[in-house]
């Protein structure tokens, strides 16, 4: 049987691995950046979007395999993005396990409003 204290520990290790690991990502991305455009100067005078596949998940990932920096700055934001979904999904299955049922739909509750703000906000 899980404590409490155990759960609240390991959901302080999973968000602080979390935004570690995204902040490593976004900081290699950062440095590729520099290195490959830091000599460009910067054009402020036109607002210019993110390209097209940059735009969807799949892009995202692809770009960041590749090695684009811009890529790996996004997987880095996606990563800090799902960190408190990670945190939400841990809870529900910390509350099963204990059979705490109201919690377990509260929880549930919050993760299809986290969820639906993600993908349709």
């Amino acid at each position: 049987m899980i404590t409490d204290r155990q759960v609240e520990v390991s959901i302080a290790i999973l968000l602080r691995a979390g935004v570690l690991l995204a902040a490593a990502v976004v900081l290699l991305g950062g440095i590729l950046y520099v290195a490959h455009s830091g000599h460009k100067p910067a054009n402020y005078h036109v607002f210019h979007g993110q390209p097209k596949d940059l735009r969807t998940l799949g892009g995202v990932i692809h770009d960041a395999i590749s090695g684009s920096a811009t890529g790996i700055i996004e997987l880095g934001l996606l990563v800090l993005i799902l960190t408190p979904i990670a945190r939400v999904v841990f809870s529900v299955v910390a509350f099963a396990r204990e059979r705490d049922g109201m919690y377990v739909v509260m929880t549930l509750v919050v993760l299809c409003v986290l969820l639906y703000g993600l993908l349709w906000g």
